[in-house]
């Protein structure tokens, strides 16, 4: 079930919400149930037949977890360390299989000219999601920091419908306090006019714009093959799919946190002006924290991290991009999209490091500095991003040799005729007019610079509301939070603006798209 369609927005949502707290403020173990229940339907609205085996996941694990943490407490370290191995295998081969089979096996045949078959694997939607948490649940019962007994709360820890299907990946510590808390199952008014909030906004930032620029997007990236891609068409392409993954996944995210929030559970924050990064640590600080945390913690920091010599922290940051790049898609191109960000990543900390060597602050702290530094990491982004739409590396690298210029720099021939003789002089001057490319005009491009404006100037919506505390934790860049009008507080005016918002997003919903993070 998506949130942006009308079974979830006008049935799915407030027959749950009801029930919720008609049930919590007679029993915490009632409403706790009745989520669980609830969340498994949301996820089986999508397809019942993967029911059972998300099910099974939560069995395993869970009792896989009971083992762990009696034996943490115990001098039966080797057994544990088994235990926890194997554990995490079984979810790793569960994975593989359903995500990575059909890569693999293709893979296999390129390289060696076998002609092995297997039948097409279906997907099953938030399986890297609820994998991922487990996995961080059993390596913290292993290190004794995670002791759950309670199956129904640790069912709704993996279960829980507003990061089931996309996130964000969230840690045992984070939600089991929340789920035993009394006021929890009690109707807490503000955090529902907040929740609601943070709904609304992010289903606007999915419906309004996200949606919107996918058209400026496919006529490019999923063109016919062997087209040249002109100089307007690879950067309108590229800019509207950077736009329309950064308000797809923040409007997501939004919706995630808005709607735990109607709860009155508080999810971490995964989501934070990564367009605004003055370079790519920054950036990797801001876009999808949790996936982040998840990499460092259990990937970077176990390889090492950066307590071996540098040689040694580059090649872990390169590891842990590569992998992180295969978790997002079974494809070469992801592949490529986390190796160039581990290289990006390098680059950076090479560079800080060479500034702390002399001292130079580079002009970072001038705004002259600071708008070069944020411009040059979102042009880094965007190169990458490239390689994360495109179906192989060789269309990624046409798009880039169309943005590049090496193609020529052909104008669409919707301008001929607006120029007048001005037209005919370019015309016969050299000048290409290309008919049939997508970006030709006005509209185009103000859907590019409006949202771009968006996500450069205005404060994001954990901005917005930061004087509610709407996560977990403040976001991650503090004094962030806005002020003055800009503030929301409870009363009419913002009232009226949620209200309008609302409207217009719940009115354009006719065909909801399912969000692009649902594939990865």
């Amino acid at each position: 079930m998506l949130f942006n369609s009308y079974p979830f927005v006008l049935a799915f949502l407030p027959l749950t919400w009801l029930i919720f707290f008609w049930a919590g403020t007679g029993s915490r173990r009632l409403g706790a149930v009745w989520l669980v229940l609830a969340s498994i339907c949301f996820y089986g609205w999508w397809d019942v037949r993967f029911i059972p085996l998300l099910l099974g996941s939560i069995v395993f694990n869970f009792y896989s977890g009971v083992h762990l943490s009696r034996l943490s407490g115990t001098h039966s370290n080797k057994r544990s360390g088994y235990l926890l191995g194997a554990a995490v295998v079984a979810n790793l081969l569960l994975l593989s299989y359903f995500k990575y089979a059909n890569f693999f096996v293709s893979t296999w045949d390129e390289m060696t000219g076998a002609h092995w078959q297997l039948a097409a694997i279906l997907l099953p939607i938030g399986i890297s999601f609820f994998t991922f948490t487990q996995i961080a649940y059993l390596v913290d019962a292993y290190r004794g920091l995670a002791r759950e007994y309670n199956f129904i709360h640790y069912a709704l820890f993996v279960t829980y419908f507003p990061h089931l299907v996309a996130g964000p990946i969230l840690h045992h510590k984070e939600m089991m306090p929340q789920f035993a808390k009394r006021a929890t199952y009690n109707l807490n008014y503000r955090n529902l006019a907040v929740g609601l909030t943070m709904f609304v906004f992010g289903l606007a930032k999915k419906v309004l714009l996200a949606d919107n620029l996918v058209e400026y997007v496919r006529p490019v990236f999923d063109g016919p093959a062997g087209h040249a891609i002109g100089f307007l068409d690879g950067w309108g392409a590229t800019l509207a799919y950077a736009l329309e993954l950064y308000f797809d996944f923040s409007g997501y995210s939004d919706m995630a946190i808005g709607l735990s929030l109607m709860f009155n559970v508080r999810l971490p924050v995964n989501f934070n002006s990564p367009y605004k990064a003055i370079n790519i640590i920054d950036f990797w600080r801001r876009w999808h924290i949790t996936l982040s945390r998840f990499l460092r913690d259990y990937l970077y920091f176990p390889l090492g991290g950066n307590r071996r010599g540098r040689v040694r922290r580059y090649a872990n940051l390169m590891v842990t991009m590569l992998l992180g790049g295969l978790w997002h898609g079974a494809g070469w191109t992801f592949i490529f999209w986390g190796g160039l960000h581990g290289v990006y990543l390098s680059i950076n900390h090479a560079w800080r490091a060479l500034r702390q060597r002399f001292g130079a602050d580079l002009g970072r702290s001038t705004l002259a500095g600071r708008t070069v530094a944020r411009l040059t990491t979102f042009l880094a982004v965007i190169v990458a991003w490239v390689f994360f739409r495109a179906s192989t590396i060789d269309e990624a690298m046409e798009i880039l040799r169309g943005m590049s210029g090496l193609n020529g720099f052909a104008l669409p021939a919707t301008w001929l005729a607006k120029l007048g003789t001005g037209g005919a002089w370019l015309a016969a001057h050299g000048v290409q007019f290309v008919s049939g490319l997508s970006f030709g005009g006005i509209r185009e491009a103000g859907w590019i610079a409006v949202p771009l404006a968006v996500a450069w100037l205005m404060p994001n919506t954990q901005e917005l509301l930061a004087r509610y505390r709407p996560t977990l934790e403040v976001a991650s860049h503090k004094g962030a939070a806005a002020s003055g009008p800009l503030a929301w507080r409870p009363g009419w005016q913002w009232g009226l603006i949620v209200g309008l918002v609302a409207f217009l997003a719940i009115a354009n919903m006719t065909k909801p798209q399912v969000f692009l993070y649902f594939q990865f």
